[in-house]
């Protein structure tokens, strides 16, 4: 532990140096890079200094109940040498998590996805509730949100929302919410108060960016209307939305919130990339089972995650096999808590399977 410790002192306070060094100092992209190295050791460094003090104390304390006699300074050693274990230990624990491999996509931006499934209606009423508290949860935490996509059915109902999530580790806060998020209440149309199933998608997509994935122009078709404003509104008679055909994967993107064709099909592009290295990255899983840095979630939108029962007011995560009681509470925005306690869970999971 210790020398793994001292590597990591030592890298964090070269970095250091090479930050002051005046030859480095004139090459931007290099300081960018070394800010981001020492950005992403400081944890495990400031973690490594606080381990190195207190087994500096554990081991003064030892030799002094091994060489002295007087009880008061046996006592005061006694109680220094408790307090640095008890530390020690608690800081173990938290230096194996850090020094945790890290999902590549963790400080990435987002786009969540959300499709309604089975029972149509109750689906989309559960989607709009599920929408707002994701918005109202972003926007707590100072994330900026955007919806860029919205698809509609023929009997106009949304059957897609795209949202775009931009802020500090969007992805790594939210990537556990993939899945199918599945609610139980009784309809209003229901005259035998018979509860009813219904289920809504959730998927988010780490955002790409153009080093993660290529796309030939020789494999769009894009398609430009007049355009139209969320619900199928006429805003203008511009040839302002965008439509993208992606021929390999029949993957249809349709961005028209914006009166300037050119936005529409910056995001358009934007959404496309997403899916695709989504795409990429669902196959990875497959091939690998499981990534190493995510053991609670198979990375399976098919897979059911968490149930919401309206009747007994409880909401239930099925991966960390826990339930909690004020649905309306945690459907507001307060998830936080179970944010945390998956990404805990995973971090558990992941320190099982290392090699600590």
């Amino acid at each position: 532990m210790l020398d793994k410790l001292q590597s990591i002192i030592k890298k964090y306070e070269s970095l250091k140096e090479q930050m002051m060094d005046n030859e480095i100092a004139s090459d931007q992209q290099r300081i960018m890079n070394i800010s981001k190295e020492m950005s992403q050791l400081e944890d495990s460094y400031n973690l490594s200094i606080e381990y190195k003090k207190y087994d500096s104390q554990l081991k003064e304390a030892q030799e002094i109940l091994e060489t002295e006699s007087d009880s008061d300074i046996l006592d005061m050693a006694q109680q220094q040498l408790e307090e640095a274990k008890e530390k020690l230990e608690d800081l173990d624990q938290k230096i194996k998590f850090a020094l945790l491999p890290k999902d590549p996509n963790d400080d990435k931006d987002i786009y969540l996805e959300i499709r309604p499934a089975a029972w149509w209606d109750e689906a989309w009423l559960f989607w709009t509730e599920l929408l707002k508290m994701y918005l109202m949860y972003a926007q707590k935490k100072w994330r900026k949100t955007e919806i860029v996509e919205e698809q509609m059915s023929d009997i106009w109902w949304v059957k897609l929302v795209i949202v775009r999530i931009a802020g500090e580790s969007v992805y790594s806060i939210m990537k556990f919410e993939s899945g199918v998020h599945r609610v139980q209440r009784i309809p209003e149309t229901e005259s035998q108060w018979r509860v009813h199933t219904s289920t809504v998608t959730v998927a988010i997509m780490p955002e790409a960016k153009d080093v993660d994935i290529k796309i030939d122009p020789k494999d769009i078709q894009m398609d430009t209307y007049a355009g139209s404003s969320a619900w199928w509104q006429n805003a203008n008679k511009n040839q302002t939305w965008v439509r993208l055909h992606h021929l390999p994967s029949w993957l249809i993107v349709d961005i028209w919130d914006s009166k300037s064709q050119m936005h529409n099909k910056e995001k358009a592009f934007a959404v496309l990339k997403s899916r695709l290295y989504q795409i990429e990255l669902d196959k990875k899983i497959q091939e690998e089972k499981s990534l190493r840095w995510n053991q609670i979630w198979s990375g399976d939108r098919s897979e059911k995650i968490r149930t919401y029962n309206y009747p007994q007011d409880r909401v239930t995560d099925h991966r960390i096999h826990e339930s909690r009681s004020n649905l309306p509470s945690i459907l507001m925005w307060n998830i936080e808590d179970i944010l945390q306690k998956l990404t805990l869970e995973n971090q558990t999971k992941l320190l099982e399977a290392s090699q600590w």
